[in-house]
């Protein structure tokens, strides 16, 4: 698990039959100290409501993001766990 915030939302307009439906996430990692974002920005599937400027905290565990999925497979490497205070 990671802290990220939330830069942005993404849609599209072709894309995998698992993401129908699915809220998507433009987030950027934290660095150690918790205020600097690194790296380029990664898509997150979003179950939580998280808006734009939220601290989130995330994972790149593949078996929960596709027990997350409607469908029960997605190509999503990424999603939201909860939102921080």
């Amino acid at each position: 698990m990671q802290i990220a915030r939330v830069v942005g939302t993404t849609i599209s307009e072709a894309k995998h039959a698992s993401l129908n439906g699915l809220k998507l996430l433009l987030i950027q990692m934290y660095l150690n100290d918790g205020k600097t974002t690194d790296g380029f920005p990664l898509i997150a599937m979003d179950m939580f409501g998280a808006r734009v400027g939220d601290s989130v905290i995330v994972s790149s565990d593949s078996e929960l993001t596709k027990d997350l999925s409607p469908e029960g497979t997605t190509p999503l490497r990424w999603c939201v766990l909860g939102i921080q205070d």
